[in-house]
């Protein structure tokens, strides 16, 4: 499970506890609230009754939660049933001199618990009606009137006041400070897995660079115990391609960020490196980048530097010979989100427009056209420039690397 999912669970987990004790509490508090305005506070009129009502739905509310799990569709209803109620109550016992009113706050908070979307909502909807009942009290229209006596105003307000003070503090607080602190924890736990995930992938980066060395070094061993210079060539050719996929890796084990490697630093190492390697430290050859900042996932990083390999090698190889002059272009930019266009070459002797992947020998060939198949690209010969030239389309893969034979 990924670590967004855990803190989504944990984070509805810590709503429906909410939920569901806000709920019991205020049932409960309904139905005794009601039983004392009735009996001790000698209120018979509406107010008892909404609280009667309110109390049982919820319960009813609650109950119903355990089986359908649905706790949006709980939300909305003991909101409504709350805003309903206490519209009511503040309308039956003093309009906006009401000390119930104050539970339309509370509306408010538990809104903005659930989502920011709902609490904006019951934001904007309780200032509206607070503003109708300021505005229905001080009017000659009032259709509602006080029906508590009296003598038991004082002890409603006393008792509405603790209402409210103990269900922000008591109920919302202490339950919001316990969900912070363990989506605090959480976050603490899975920021500590992902930085030994992290720190793991950098040892496998790592190691796997070493060993591609090591397999580079041993390549080279070999080529000196022989003497034909077609199998020298061809090992020095294997030796290339090892080392342009161990530069990604220890590209990425340099870099914080581990899902993708800023390719024109990489091309940059990878044309250098080729050209010393195949002309020497003094050589006539001239190498124009032109890349754009970039980011490639490691799907796409090798089979591509890979791909710059095959190009460059034959460029060294066939099209500027010798000590010969000569110029290598490689230019890559982005077309749209995932997809981009290399043109790479030489400015050298070139080759027949007849010669392609099918009808020769030359692996560096049919590699060039089997990668640019696994990037989901396109190639095309540019015949309008001088030397051999690519224009290679491919696409930006997120998925695991495919055999190239």
């Amino acid at each position: 499970m990924e670590e967004k999912d855990i803190i989504r669970q944990d984070r509805l987990a810590n709503q429906a506890r909410l939920v569901k004790r806000v709920c019991y509490f205020t049932s409960f508090f309904a139905l005794v609230f009601g039983t004392l305005c009735f009996y001790a506070l000698n209120i018979k009129e509406v107010i008892p009754h909404i609280f009667w009502t309110f109390g049982v739905i919820n319960l009813l509310n609650i109950i119903l939660y355990n089986y359908h799990k649905n706790l949006v569709l709980t939300y909305n209803i003991v909101s409504i049933m709350t805003l309903a109620g206490a519209i009511i109550i503040t309308l039956y016992s003093g309009g906006i001199n009401s000390p119930f009113i104050f539970v339309l706050a509370l509306i408010v908070v538990a809104g903005y618990v659930s989502t920011k979307s709902y609490g904006s909502l019951y934001l904007n909807l309780n200032l509206l009606i607070i503003v109708l009942i300021y505005s229905q009290s001080i009017t000659d229209y009032t259709f509602t009137t006080n029906v508590i006596p009296e003598q038991s105003r004082d002890l409603f307000a006393l008792v509405s006041v603790l209402f409210s003070v103990y269900l922000i503090g008591g109920v919302f607080g202490k339950n919001l400070l316990h969900a912070h602190h363990n989506l605090y924890k959480s976050k603490e736990e899975i920021e500590k897995r992902i930085n030994e995930k992290e720190t793991l992938l950098k040892e496998i980066h790592h190691r796997v660079k070493n060993n591609l060395q090591t397999v580079s070094s041993l390549l080279s061993l070999q080529s000196r115990n022989l003497v034909d210079p077609k199998m020298k060539s061809l090992i020095k050719s294997s030796q290339n391609r090892v080392i342009s996929m161990a530069m990604v890796h220890e590209m990425l084990y340099m870099r914080d960020d581990l899902s993708k490697i800023e390719y024109k630093s990489y091309v940059k190492e990878l044309s250098e490196y080729l050209i010393r390697s195949l002309k020497g430290t003094e050589n006539n050859v001239k190498l124009n980048l032109n890349i754009e900042d970039v980011k490639l996932g490691i799907d796409t990083a090798i089979p591509l530097g890979l791909l710059i390999n095959e190009a460059i090698t034959n460029a060294l190889k066939y099209g500027i010979k010798d000590d010969l002059a000569g110029e290598i272009n490689i230019e890559l930019k982005k077309e749209s989100l995932e997809d981009f266009v290399l043109n790479i070459g030489d400015d050298g002797v070139g080759m027949p427009e007849e010669v392609t992947y099918k009808n020769t020998k030359s692996l560096g060939l049919k590699l060039i056209n089997n990668l640019t198949r696994q990037l989901r690209g396109t190639i095309t010969r540019d015949l309008t420039k001088k030397g051999t030239n690519y224009v290679i389309r491919f696409r930006d893969i997120g998925q695991k690397l495919h055999s190239v034979a």
